[in-house]
């Protein structure tokens, strides 16, 4: 089984610094296209690929760059912009991939911004990642020492400056078009859309986002080939995926493994399986803001198609494990109240449903809640849903209520009809 984006990560040991990123064919991407392929090669390669985004939405990362104008159609500077600002609960895989393999991150970055011809790039990244600021910082010193980066790269004429940006901490800054804000200084909140960032995006111009497991794949598509990318999944979409379990199982962790793999097989082969005398009752699939799988689903493949087509998202595709002794309305309050805390208050229906949604959670741990609080938190899984709030925030938090409130209703039912929570 291949691993192209780990294969070089030795885990607690320091990353491949330039010249031994160099020996494993590291930057030999960059030489290739900057010798002989027109952007428009490199973004036709992309498509044929379809490398599916890896930050959550899945949007085809070719046809994402196709979008942005051409230069006799809009004139000024164009952006590049790899999305580390990795905020999502449980999920760590772009951590693993900024500490692990800088410089592979830094390759796929001179590449996409070739391809849309950008002469400026940013890493937008997590506050609390201390340890991959300082990796990022050198490898990125490297990279200019070395001509990667800079003005005429390889003599090529091309020009590209990659500049760290560390984010101040807030959730709402994953959102694009809120860390495009940020990024310019503003208040981190949603823009209107249209018009989308690849026409107007950070200050004004052409400007794609992209996530940091995405970008680390171009150089190897670049080598191999959009034939090889696709025959690395088992279910046709393309690719391998970081996979993360948390939770109640013997082993949790992350790998990377062919996007399509079961969930089964996450879990139970490489997860170690639940710890004993547990078992498993609910499975969040790609981070805190995608519907609850239940036990007997546990055998979906983990790709965008077939966990959509099971009720849920594969989003970042790092799993959150429910067990059996864990209360689940406590589980589904626990993250309420995070989504809460990180509303950017810009819109009504977010800045009070979410506060008032953990308050009725509240009701229920502390054994004061009615029927009609049940009532209420299914109104607000039917209020705060896109077209009603300006941004995803409130309906990704909906996603673990509703299907928290389809599946383990009768654990809501038992901390009425018993007035406590019936795990304490």
């Amino acid at each position: 089984m291949e691993t192209p984006l780990t294969k070089y990560i030795k885990p607690n040991q320091a990353p491949l610094d330039l010249k031994e990123y160099e020996k494993t064919g590291g930057y030999e991407g960059v030489k290739k296209i900057l010798k002989g392929m027109l952007p428009d090669d490199i973004i036709g390669l992309v498509k044929t690929s379809n490398l599916l985004g890896r930050g959550g939405a899945g949007f085809q990362t070719g046809l994402k760059w196709s979008l942005v104008p051409k230069e006799k159609d809009v004139a000024g500077v164009r952006y590049l912009v790899a999305n580390a600002d990795e905020m999502e609960p449980g999920t760590f895989k772009d951590r693993y991939l900024l500490e692990g393999n800088p410089h592979q991150l830094i390759e796929g970055m001179i590449i996409a911004s070739y391809a849309i011809q950008a002469e400026k790039a940013y890493i937008f990244m997590r506050w609390a990642y201390k340890k991959a600021e300082v990796i990022i910082k050198k490898a990125i010193e490297e990279a200019y020492s070395a001509g990667y980066l800079g003005k005429n790269i390889l003599g090529s004429g091309y020009n590209l400056d990659l500049h760290l940006h560390t984010s101040a901490g807030r959730y709402i800054c994953g959102e694009e078009s809120a860390l495009l804000n940020a990024l310019e200084g503003k208040r981190g909140i949603p823009r209107a859309k249209p018009p989308f960032p690849a026409t107007s995006g950070l200050f004004g111009q052409p400007t794609v986002i992209n996530n940091v497991e995405t970008l680390s794949w171009i150089p190897h598509i670049i080598e191999n080939g959009s034939d090889w990318f696709i025959k690395l999944s088992t279910s046709g979409e393309g690719g391998t995926k970081l996979y993360g379990v948390s939770g109640r199982v013997k082993k949790p962790g992350l790998w990377e493994l062919p996007l399509g793999t079961t969930i089964r097989e996450i879990i139970e082969d490489y997860a170690g399986g639940m710890q004993d005398g547990y078992q498993l009752k609910g499975i969040i699939p790609g981070g805190a803001s995608t519907d609850f799988l239940i036990a007997s689903q546990i055998d979906t493949k983990m790709d965008f198609a077939s966990v959509r087509a099971a009720g849920s998202r594969l989003g970042t595709g790092t799993m959150m494990i429910l067990d059996d002794k864990t209360c689940p309305v406590a589980f589904i309050h626990n993250l309420i109240k995070f989504f809460a805390k990180e509303s950017c208050g810009f819109c009504t229906p977010c800045r009070e449903g979410l506060p008032w949604v953990e308050k009725v959670l509240m009701k229920f741990e502390e054994g004061n809640a009615t029927l009609k609080d049940i009532e209420i938190l299914e109104f607000h899984t039917k209020y705060l849903v896109p077209g009603n709030t300006f941004c995803a925030h409130a309906p990704g938090a909906m996603e673990p209520l509703q299907s928290g409130l389809k599946y383990f209703k009768d654990d809501f039912l038992r901390h009425i009809n018993e007035k406590h929570c019936p795990w304490r």
